[in-house]
């Protein structure tokens, strides 16, 4: 039997979501493997799905990538674009040592999709893009990296090519070592791109159009399916530490950044304690990759610090959530049907907090950066006090929810599957 191999690279939320997709494809009687970096192997393995190896791990680079990793120490926007190409060449060589004989089907994130294109060439086997965020340029808006705010039409669709040949020069090197080692005739990124669009492959897009609709601009074949979700267990329950706080009063506020803020956790937590006792709120504490946490002392009883929980399980026990707008965070809270107060960091993130915002379900977004503020405690706990006491709010997520219960994205995307005969 030929194998599925599903590529993801990036941050948590850029992996995670293509564990629960390999379930599904592994149910239907497919076999599956997910190329991944090491630090996700274990959530590879748990799905039942086989471990591939990508090098490049995020956890030890912090690349800084359009794939919506960790971003770079501050620096300019010519370095930034360096760290990236490099993340994105090392990140070549390991798709190719992904492949084996028996791979049939590639199924592609929107990291590795520029560089699976090749390899599914060389090994004259299909391939499905399966972007987590949208990328073709439409009039409806802005490329998701450019911070969600609409440059009229004709500019939307400007700045949404311009983005396309941003993301060719990143992996233009990548590109050239990659078709070399596979014995492929020189082609650039732009080429390869434009050729995949002539042909109009099929692209499924896992997000909701609850949160953003299709574009109506854009070629038959692109089609927004619905999200699919992280794997868990079946079973799977909160632990024992978290229930018995859960139940100690009422549903708390969930503040977390996941992958992002890397080695700013003392101030950040400093910061989130504070403006959530201003609320007078009860708070979980999500550590992440910025390292949040609390010291168990007497003022900070209505506080938890907990690590890695399905958001699935948390979120429908919480009465907001605080989070960096990740595309992964922002459809849990939205699924879950609670109010959001948006953080956004960087990439993609300012786009979806927009979103939320104007669905009605989140308050005004509170870019990261202005946390570093004077006011930033205030800012936050009024925030707070907004999602969790605003009716209309929460009526708002609650009637997202029900929406996005009746989708199956990763059932659509099995059926895709189907459709290329496996």
């Amino acid at each position: 039997m030929t194998k599925i191999l599903i590529t993801a690279a990036g941050s948590y939320g850029d992996v995670a979501p293509y564990t629960g997709l390999g379930a599904r494809l592994r149910d239907a009687g497919h076999e599956v493997a997910l190329a991944t970096h090491d630090t996700y192997a274990p959530l590879v393995q748990a799905a039942g799905l086989e471990f591939r190896r990508l090098p490049a791990d995020p956890r030890t680079r912090r690349p800084g990538t359009t794939g919506q990793a960790q971003p770079a120490a501050p620096g300019s926007r010519r370095a930034l674009m360096r760290q990236a190409a490099a993340f994105i060449k090392e990140l070549g060589g390991g798709i190719a040592d992904a492949a084996h004989e028996d791979t049939g089907l590639l199924l592609l994130s929107a990291t590795t999709a520029p560089l699976g294109h090749h390899l599914a060439e060389a090994l004259d086997i299909p391939s499905l893009d399966l972007p987590l965020v949208p990328s073709a340029p439409t009039g409806d808006f802005a490329p998701v990296v450019s911070g969600g705010r609409s440059l009229g039409r004709w500019g939307n669709r400007a700045a949404g090519r311009l983005s396309l040949r941003i993301i060719d020069r990143l992996y233009a090197d990548a590109t050239r070592d990659l078709r070399a080692r596979l014995g492929l005739p020189p082609a650039t990124p732009r080429t390869v791109r434009r050729r995949t669009e002539a042909a109009g492959r099929p692209v499924l897009h896992g997000f909701s159009e609850v949160l953003l609709p299709r574009p109506a601009d854009w070629r038959t074949g692109l089609d927004v399916v619905g999200n699919w979700w992280p794997w868990h267990a079946p079973d799977a329950q909160l632990p024992d530490l978290v229930e018995d706080f859960l139940a100690a009063g009422p549903p708390p506020v969930f503040l977390g950044f996941g992958s992002m803020a890397g080695g700013d956790g003392e101030r950040l937590s400093t910061l989130a304690a504070a403006a959530l006792r201003r609320a007078k709120v009860r708070g979980i504490l999500q550590s992440g990759w910025a390292g949040l946490t609390t010291r168990r002392a007497p003022e900070h009883a209505d506080l938890l610090t907990l690590g890695d929980v399905p958001h699935a399980l948390l979120f429908p026990r919480m009465s907001a959530v605080v989070h960096h707008c990740g595309a992964g965070t922002t459809a849990a809270g939205l699924h879950a049907g609670v109010p959001a107060v948006p953080v956004p960091v960087t990439a993609d993130q300012p786009f979806w907090a927009a979103r939320l915002a104007s669905l009605g379900a989140a308050t005004a977004p509170i870019p990261f950066a202005d946390l570093s503020a004077d006011d930033a405690v205030a800012r936050l706990a009024d925030a707070v006090t907004q999602a969790v006491t605003s009716p209309a709010r929460r009526d708002h997520a609650t009637e997202a929810a029900r929406r996005l219960a009746t989708e199956d994205g990763a059932g659509e995307v099995v059926k895709a599957v189907e459709r290329l005969g496996f």
